[in-house]
């Protein structure tokens, strides 16, 4: 007898973990007990995701700001002192050449200062760049050529001394090397370093968008729950939720004031500090590189033309850098929000206004024959051109620590607004997701 062929059961589907949880949040949810615990855990989660990333956020921009305090503005103020240092060593070295055999050992010990400083200056930037981004090649470019340059000058130092007059031809060939290879080196690591101030600076405004975002969803989702317990249990607080729901509101309140706070004291800095002392420091260089110029005037006694072949260069780029000088001092003082900052930019226009006149008559002297006259009138003591520089760059110096100490005062004050947030806001999102855990528990103990 046949048997009847074999039926295998159909056995159902394997399925996930995945699938299954799925299943039971479902079916969990029909019931109040499940809704409530899926809404305890999304507005817990809710809550601990707004205080984390208030914490990363202002984290990063206090870091910002404390790189534009403590990095990014000393050193660009450093890459400004070396470019300083350098053009003022140019130009004590040229009025010491001017003095004759006997340099007079006030210059001397200036061009070494000067020296000393930017050599310091580079070794400091170094320590704080990396070797190949654009600020470590200028700083290696200007390590390498400034030994060179330093030889030249004491080529020439020792060739004037003998009476020599390849001592002016060494002496230019110094400038030469000065005004073609260190000084733009110097200024492009100035460049670079202002760039990074400005990159840290607009990183620490940069709004918290994400972290005041998810504050306003936290305190809807936690002010929907309130109201949801209410309707159903006409209990009008759940201590547990009006917890969550202060301590998130604390922490919008905080990063929203500390933020704005933080944001006006930076902006401040740069606008009454940073701006002021770009201004400031293009000022005093062009006063150095028209002193420079002047005194190579009469160390090349015509000798060295412009392009068009008609004018002295070094005269050309002396009036060149007055008239800079003139436009920088104008737009400090206009930049000026206070009579410390205004008085020294004041006293130092109104000694480069006496520096053109009394430049104008040793030209007259030197035209005339009188080239020792001349000399006296550019590199002597009272009622010479050197009087004058020294003032409008002492008084330069004055508005620049001023300025510095504001713009100082004003960023540590945006780097202090921001302290302590990151932690409270993260102890607080804890504080508060632990009320919403518990406001719900208290109301699902209700139906055991």
């Amino acid at each position: 007898m046949a048997h009847p062929p074999l039926v295998r059961e159909a056995r159902p589907p394997t399925r996930t973990a995945w699938a299954e949880g799925v299943d039971r949040l479902r079916a969990g949810a029909t019931t109040e007990p499940g809704r409530l615990r899926v809404i305890g855990a999304l507005v817990a989660a809710l809550v601990v995701a707004f205080g984390a990333v208030t914490a990363w956020e202002i984290s990063d921009r206090a870091t910002a700001a404390g790189n534009v305090v403590t990095r990014s503005q000393p050193l660009s103020a450093d890459a400004a002192s070396i470019y300083r240092s350098l053009a003022d060593a140019d130009s004590a070295a040229a009025s010491g050449f001017l003095a004759g055999a006997q340099e007079p050992q006030d210059l001397r010990e200036r061009y070494e200062d000067d020296i000393a400083t930017a050599s310091a200056l580079l070794a400091k930037a170094a320590t704080h760049t990396e070797s190949t981004s654009a600020s470590g090649r200028e700083i290696a470019a200007l390590n390498t050529q400034l030994p060179q340059y330093t030889g030249l000058v004491e080529r020439a130092r020792a060739n004037n001394r003998l009476g020599l007059p390849l001592g002016g031809a060494y002496l230019r060939y110094a400038n030469e090397r000065m005004t073609t290879k260190l000084l733009p080196a110097a200024e492009r690591l100035y460049t670079a370093e202002t760039s990074t101030l400005g990159e840290d600076y607009d990183e620490a405004r940069a709004w918290p968008f994400v972290g005041l975002g998810l504050g306003v969803l936290a305190l809807a989702g936690l002010g929907w729950a309130q109201r949801r317990t209410y309707l159903r249990t006409n209990r009008v607080f759940n201590h547990g939720l009006l917890a969550a729901s202060v301590a998130s509101a604390v922490v919008l309140l905080w990063l929203g004031i500390g933020h704005v706070v933080a944001r006006a004291e930076l902006e401040d800095a740069m606008a009454h500090g940073q701006e002021s002392l770009e201004v400031l420091n293009d000022a005093r260089i062009s006063s150095l590189n028209a002193r420079a110029n002047e005194n190579l005037t009469l160390v090349a006694r015509g000798a060295v033309l412009a392009a068009d072949g008609k004018r002295d260069l070094y005269e050309s780029q002396y009036a060149d850098g007055m008239k800079a000088l003139g436009r920088r001092l104008a737009q400090a003082r206009a930049l000026a929000d206070d009579p410390q900052g205004g008085l020294p930019v004041t006293d130092a226009t109104a000694k480069a206004d006496e520096w053109r006149k009394r430049h104008t008559a040793a030209r007259a002297t030197d035209d005339g024959g009188d080239y020792e006259g001349a000399l006296a009138k550019v590199i002597g003591g009272k009622g010479s051109t050197g009087e004058c520089f020294n003032g409008v760059d002492a008084a330069l110096e004055k508005a620049l620590a001023h300025e510095q100490a504001e713009f100082t005062r004003a960023a540590e004050g945006g780097r202090g607004a921001l302290t302590g947030l990151p932690l409270g806001a993260a102890i607080l999102a804890v504080v508060g997701a632990a009320g919403a855990v518990l406001g719900i528990g208290r109301r699902l103990s209700e139906y055991r």
